[in-house]
């Protein structure tokens, strides 16, 4: 299974090429209740535009990728221990793929090097 991060979201809702190592994927994608939330913060912050009428809600309801929603308590306690980020939201990802088991679809660097190729698909 493969956890996308935000902005590996934000590229696949507008077909960017860096999402191009998701083509060969053949199951299914996930994203994580944290991204929604990311990405409202950088709309309101300025740092990201949607298109058209796109909203966080209805860019998470996509049928390209289903929402996932593990339980908080486990998800959050592995946050607790990623103390090499100071990143909330990189904290809540890799926790996420973490407590899944799942690989973490990113191009954050740090990211990469913390997960390494067993838990990451390199965007």
């Amino acid at each position: 299974m493969i956890l996308l991060d935000t902005n590996a979201l934000l590229w696949l809702d507008r077909n960017h090429p860096r999402c191009r190592p998701l083509s060969r994927w053949a199951g299914r994608l996930y994203i994580s209740p944290a991204s929604p939330l990311e990405i409202q913060l950088l709309i309101e912050i300025g740092r990201v535009r949607l298109r058209g009428s796109t909203t966080p809600t209805t860019l998470a309801r996509d049928a390209r990728w289903l929402l996932d929603s593990p339980p908080s308590a486990g998800w959050f306690e592995e946050a607790l221990a990623l103390s090499w980020t100071r990143d909330p939201f990189d904290r809540l990802l890799v926790a996420h793929a973490r407590n899944r088991s799942w690989r973490l679809a990113t191009a954050d660097t740090a990211l990469l090097d913390h997960l390494g190729a067993r838990g990451s698909v390199e965007l």
